[in-house]
């Protein structure tokens, strides 16, 4: 039986009384960070590598605890692994079993590491996965809005602000709003990602340590972009998990803000869209219901992911350097943010993929909210009005079509000519929902031949 299996802890030599269950239960972690596992075995095989490499372990050493851990790995992917709470973490509990079976091989390799670097290098390494991951899904999310879009680049629906008509725009372009949503979400992540991928280890407890390690051969085994530069501030902040919590926030804000338009949509007061069946669920006493559960889930996930990083930000606010043991209550938020941003994204890929669009009812409700009101104001400021005063003619007008129930386009000429006599026949081209599209032919605009053209940009951009 190796030591850590006598004394329990790997500490316990100095202490005079075991630690109390209800202890072993508050402070133990392994049950939900043996997810770090697989990141753990790799820094562990890196830093043997290079304490062989430095003449610090033997090289019998090196081969030892290389057999070991592919044991290890080998009982952790088949289930066998016994997981100890009396040891705490996801460290001691590998550590013990690859002293059972390398030997004092398995003791040597925690030379020149702490658990404080050694668990600040794998939670940076899992998240890089993660983040890895996360990036593809935000590709295959913005895809999907892309083919959802394509066929829509002159389907008419009204633009809204104060959630009032505003004025016409194409479905694809109100989906192109999501796909640059997304891709900057994508691009937080990449960034996040360089300033996760640094190495702590070799920082050991706070100080660094007397062997002569060398932490830049660790970076490079391990593909990390660099080493942190201050051995107490490698210990000790997760500013990388608070970055990454607050991308994963903005993230979901945007799904939740397409959530909500589903959630809209696909209600009878507006009818834009149906959601696929297998997204949705039915009500257990309305019949008629079928509810976007899907997306009014995901709109409520946001809170809990927003909280995460509320939580995140207060665990560092008061510590000293360099670690304390607040630091365990990292792992769990962090682990569910990431969990609960990927789900979501997946999910929200393959609904997408089955959304029916309505476009009639998109076309009616554009015409009946004077979408074309500020296209009639300007063709009056083309004819030679200031804005503020086509403005204003133009607000007697719509008042005049509110009054007799027709849309602008449906006024007579007489009509329209006793609000401005600069109006002429041609004006019932500008006041056409359609002829409205075209007219925003401008980089970024709704017009067809642009939406086209950003369709184009992103299908490149995204492979």
């Amino acid at each position: 039986m190796n030591q850590l299996d006598k004394k329990s802890q790997a500490w316990s030599a100095l202490f005079s009384e075991p630690m109390s269950e209800l202890v072993k239960r508050y402070t133990g972690s392994v049950f939900f960070d043996q997810r770090l596992w697989q990141a753990d075995i790799e820094a562990s095989l890196a830093h043997a590598d290079m304490l062989a490499a430095q003449g610090i372990i033997s090289r019998a050493d090196l081969q030892a605890i290389q057999d070991g851990m592919a044991r290890v790995r080998q009982e952790i992917e088949s289930g066998s692994f016994e997981w100890k709470l009396d040891l705490e973490d996801v460290h001691l509990n590998i550590e013990a079993r690859l002293t059972q079976l390398a030997g004092d091989a398995g003791k040597r390799l925690h030379t020149g590491r702490s658990r404080n670097d050694q668990v600040a290098t794998d939670v940076r390494l899992w998240l890089r996965g993660e983040i890895d991951l996360i990036g593809a899904l935000l590709v295959d999310l913005q895809k999907a809005l892309l083919a959802l879009a394509e066929p829509h680049v002159e389907t008419i629906m009204p633009g809204f602000t104060h959630l009032q008509v505003a004025q016409p725009v194409s479905f694809a372009h109100h989906m192109l709003a999501y796909v640059e949503m997304f891709s900057r979400d994508a691009e937080r992540m990449a960034q996040v990602r360089t300033r996760v991928n640094q190495l702590p280890l070799g920082a050991a407890a706070l100080a660094g340590t007397s062997y002569p390690l060398d932490r830049e051969r660790v970076a490079r085994t391990l593909g990390m972009q660099g080493v942190c530069q201050n051995s107490l501030d490698a210990v000790s902040d997760r500013d990388f998990a608070i970055e990454f919590t607050a991308a994963a926030s903005l993230a979901m804000v945007h799904v939740s803000r397409l959530a909500e338009e589903l959630v809209l949509w696909m209600s009878q007061n507006f009818g834009f869209i149906e959601i696929a069946d297998r997204f949705t669920t039915g009500s257990s006493i309305m019949p008629q219901k079928k509810n976007p559960d899907v997306p009014e889930l995901a709109r409520g996930k946001v809170g809990r992911v927003v909280g995460h990083l509320m939580g995140l930000i207060t665990l560092m606010k008061g510590q000293p350097l360099a670690y304390n043991k607040d630091n365990q209550e990292d792992k769990e938020p962090l682990f569910d943010t990431a969990d609960t941003l990927k789900d979501t994204l997946r999910i929200f890929a393959e609904m997408v993929g089955g959304i029916t669009v309505k476009a009639a009812a998109m076309e009616r409700a554009a015409l009946r909210g004077y979408a074309t009101a500020t296209d009639l104001a300007d063709y009056l400021v083309k004819k030679g009005l200031p804005f503020r005063d086509a403005h204003e003619t133009v607000a007697h007008a719509v008042k005049a079509a509110i009054s007799h129930q027709v849309d602008l386009s449906e006024l007579p000429l007489n009509v329209l000519k006793q609000f401005s006599p600069a109006i002429e026949k041609d004006v019932y081209g500008v006041l056409s929902l359609r002829g409205s599209l075209h007219a925003r032919n401008v980089l970024g605009g709704t017009a067809p031949a642009q939406v086209q053209a950003q369709i184009a940009r992103h299908r490149q951009r995204l492979g």
